[in-house]
């Protein structure tokens, strides 16, 4: 055991991991990128570590080889507050910060900073972008079959917005709101509320999980969704509980272009029966296809494409 955290690079340009920089285990390598709920040591550090703190509540003393095993933010907690190392830093993104909210992330106010202003432009920016008919399909984005979409953070953080589909038939939304912090959504369920003037549709969480983090600009201001769908027109950040299982459910890549392809073929047919005859080859649709073609009905295109 080591006795103080730092941020020393191990073999090479592989980091640290979070429990050998708390000094709870010797020194290990992490190969995960710090997404701990992929890694399979995390786990069982946990696991033990629940084991012995159970054990002590109980008026018991651990015995064996890993009886000092406890949770690396325990551990931290044990430093005064100007050893306690900010987690962001200890996964080298920032320069030295200690953590002044004793390590709850999740009403941390500048760990919605830094989410909101890094995150978002360093790991939403789709690296390539498929164009079917005018519409975008990022890659590394994984959809629901309701047209919202979750982009893989780590420690099974999930970043969720609303395609580009969704806005492009329905037009730009008045205020787009959604759970608040702390509550939990459910993979399926409806999730995101999306409102145009008198009309509205709640759209469905493509994962389960608790909030995070929302972006509140939204609520005054939907129409900056639209704008940029995929990267600062996100809506929520969900910490996933079923990731692995949850993720079979959703579409990607080629899978999502063929989905779209089968949507579009439908709306083409809708808008052949209630509105006019298309070119032979269908063209690119609007901005605003509701908004140009109301004999559509707001209530036809919700059921069709968002039920």
């Amino acid at each position: 055991m080591k006795s103080t955290p730092s941020l020393k690079r191990l073999s090479g340009s592989k980091p640290e991991c979070i429990w050998s920089q708390a000094g709870v285990i010797d020194k290990l390598t992490c190969d995960e990128n710090f997404d701990c709920g992929s890694c399979d040591f995390d786990k069982d550090f946990r696991r033990v570590a629940k084991q012995n703190q159970k054990l002590k509540a109980e008026g018991k003393k651990p015995t064996g080889d890993h009886s000092g095993m406890v949770y690396w933010k325990d551990k931290l907690r044990e430093l005064p507050i100007s050893r306690r190392l900010c987690l962001h830093h200890m996964k080298g993104r920032i320069d030295f910060k200690t953590c002044t909210n004793d390590y709850n992330c999740i009403n941390c106010d500048f760990d919605q900073y830094f989410h909101d202003q890094y995150s978002v432009h360093a790991v939403l920016k789709p690296v390539d972008v498929l164009d079917l008919n005018g519409f975008k399909v990022p890659q590394g984005y994984y959809f629901h079959k309701g047209h919202t979409w979750a982009k893989l953070e780590e420690s099974a953080e999930v970043r969720i917005g609303i395609d580009d589909f969704a806005f492009r038939v329905l037009g730009p939304p008045d205020t787009i709101e959604c759970p608040l912090v702390g509550k939990q959504v459910q993979q399926g369920q409806p999730l995101i509320h999306f409102n145009r003037g008198s009309n509205e549709v709640t759209l469905k969480s493509p994962v389960s999980g608790i909030v995070t983090a929302v972006n509140t600009k939204l609520r005054e201001n939907g129409r900056l969704a639209g704008e940029a769908p995929y990267t600062d027109g996100w809506v929520m950040r969900v910490h996933s509980t079923q990731l692995r299982s949850e993720i079979k459910n959703l579409a990607m890549g080629d899978e999502e272009k063929e989905l779209l392809s089968a949507e579009l073929e439908i709306l083409y047919q809708l808008i052949e029966t209630h509105v006019q005859p298309l070119a032979a080859d269908g063209g690119n649709l609007s901005d605003d296809v509701f908004g140009l073609m109301p004999q559509l009905g707001w209530e036809r295109l919700v059921k069709t494409f968002f039920s």
